[in-house]
Order: C-alpha cells, then structure tokens, then sequence
C-alpha cells in the first residue's frame, strides 16, 4: 500500500511486536522507513560487490548488476523497496525522499563506474541512468505481467545499448 499506508499498529500485529515497541526504537515511521533504506542499501551493494568481485570488463560489471536485480526479482520473489518508494517521492517525508535518492544515486554512480574508460562522463551518466531506469521499469514489468523473461530482455538490452 505504499509509505502513508503503513500503520505502527498494522506492522506491530504482522509480527506479533507491540506498537509500543516498535515506536521505542523508530520513535517516527520516517525513522523506521531510514532505517529500512539503509539496510536494503547496504544489503544491495553487498551482493553487488560480491557478484561483481571477479568481474574485469564492463560488461561483466554490468552482467553482475542485473544478476543482482534478476535475484531481487526471482529468489526473493520482490520488486525493489526504492522503487516502489520512489514511485511516491512526491509524498514521503524529505528524508525518507533523500535516502531513496542516494539509493538510485549510488546505482547510477555504480553503473557509469562500470562502463568504459573511454566513454565521456556525460555520456557513461546518460547510459547508467537508462541501465538503472530499464532494470527497475523491468522488474515492475515482468511483476505485472508474471514474466520474468521479459525482465531479461530489457535488462539484456540495456547493457548492450549502453555498452554500445
């Protein structure tokens, strides 16, 4: 339902946590949506870094990146929080609105790091914004359309459109 759907009391009864607890340690539910970005932040480059340890060229790079979405999508069976958040960054509070930036930042940054050298840092900015913009609207696709082939090809078009 999104950030202003959640409720303390609705997240208390999910887990069986009283809603006095849950507010102790989030005193705000902009608290508790920080801390969730962090965590999903950190836990995101983390697989990152591990899948792409061992990648030498841009392409593997970028091979990695989408292997860590296509994971999101297929193990985990979700669609990315800072997506689904950013789709309402007109009404989340500013630093809840800050930290879903820094996320798709910190992805667009990763991604124009990832591609070659000899590309303008204009140039390397524009194709990692479409890489990470074509990774997200492809995981809301294949969501929708349970298909997760399609994440596939617009990932794999992506990569090959911004390598090129």
């Amino acid at each position: 339902g999104g950030y202003n759907a959640v409720s303390f009391r609705d997240l208390a009864q999910d887990t069986g946590i009283k809603s006095s607890s849950v507010h102790y340690h989030f005193p705000k539910k902009e608290d508790l949506a920080n801390a969730l970005i962090q965590r999903y932040s950190e836990r995101f480059f983390d697989a990152l870094s591990q899948v792409s340890e061992k990648s030498k060229t841009p392409q593997g790079k970028l091979n990695a990146f989408t292997k860590v979405y296509r994971s999101a999508l297929v193990e985990d069976d979700a669609l990315c929080l800072c997506g689904l958040l950013g789709a309402e960054i007109a009404g989340l509070p500013e630093p809840v609105a800050n930290g879903v930036q820094a996320f798709f930042q910190a992805n667009i940054k990763w991604v124009s790091d990832a591609l070659p050298e000899n590309m303008s840092a204009s140039s390397r900015h524009k194709a990692a914004s479409t890489v990470v913009a074509a990774h997200q609207g492809g995981m809301m696709l294949a969501t929708s359309l349970d298909d997760v082939k399609l994440f596939d090809a617009i990932a794999s078009t992506a990569v090959k459109n911004a390598l090129s």
